[in-house]
């Protein structure tokens, strides 16, 4: 996928500037990297400016919250973000601090999909780098792209089919007893489960599992066809009928069809 800066306002592109000016003194930080829209050319004047500040594992126990604070007083009192966040609804920076240490987090039965894959191809794959002081970001780039070692991808995509389909076992017996809010956001969450599976099927960073799906499921795996299916997946006519019990019977047959 090509991945180009394009920022929506000047507004946009002073304040990425001013963050790059104000970190590249600071020996503590690593890399500056831009990500979310106005990294992939898809921002308007709404959007956020989405910014990672990388630091070195070692550096970031002790230093980050010193680091953050530097930069909150600095957000706070500087003009040109002022000026970011009379541009649109929701124009400002969206800015946080990484150690590039990616691990596995416990999850429930319920919570949904986990961000693994999201929080790898967000700071390395789907971005920008504004300013690089080390080699930290090239050497966590060669550790996990193209993709993460095979043990791991077998292991993580068994386990995700294995919540997205608790979820959809779950969804006719919450039906049955009337529970149709329960029963939506159970397939809800296996669709983004489903979603989750599906690039790891593919070796394939997601960006999100609740936006920008055309853009994954067409541009970034090439499957039009798939996305047609996906989006009737979440279309409810009838809501308190068996409706989202055959929703979740269609979702099954995508994943057994298109990942297993």
């Amino acid at each position: 996928m090509q991945i180009s800066a394009v920022y929506p306002t000047i507004e946009h592109k002073r304040a990425s500037e001013t963050v790059v000016n104000f970190f590249s003194t600071c020996p503590d930080v690593e890399a500056i990297i831009l990500k979310g829209s106005c990294a992939r050319g898809k921002a308007t004047r709404d959007s956020c400016l989405d910014i990672a500040v990388l630091m070195l594992p070692e550096i970031f126990s002790t230093e980050k919250n010193v680091l953050e604070q530097r930069w909150n007083n600095f957000h706070e009192t500087e003009e040109v973000f002022k000026a970011l966040r009379q541009v649109g609804k929701y124009s400002n920076v969206d800015l946080d601090f990484t150690d590039g240490c990616f691990v596995p987090q416990l999850r429930s039965w319920t919570s949904g999909p986990d961000e693994f894959e999201l929080e790898i191809g967000n700071t390395l794959v789907y971005i920008i780098s504004l300013l690089e002081h080390g080699d930290y970001l090239k050497r966590l780039k060669a550790k996990w792209l193209p993709y993460y070692d095979e043990t791991l991808r077998r292991k993580r995509l068994d386990m995700v089919c294995h919540y997205c389909q608790n979820n959809l076992d779950h969804i006719p017996l919450y039906v049955d007893r009337g529970l149709y809010f329960q029963a939506f956001h159970r397939l809800y969450d296996a669709f983004r489960e489903f979603l989750q599976a599906l690039f790891i099927f593919h070796r394939t960073y997601p960006i999100a599992y609740d936006k920008w799906i055309k853009e994954q499921i067409v541009d970034i795996l090439g499957m039009p066809k798939l996305y047609q299916q996906l989006v009737k997946i979440l279309e409810i006519n009838n809501f308190e009928s068996r409706e989202i019990s055959y929703k979740a019977e269609d979702l099954h047959s995508l994943l057994k069809k298109y990942v297993k």
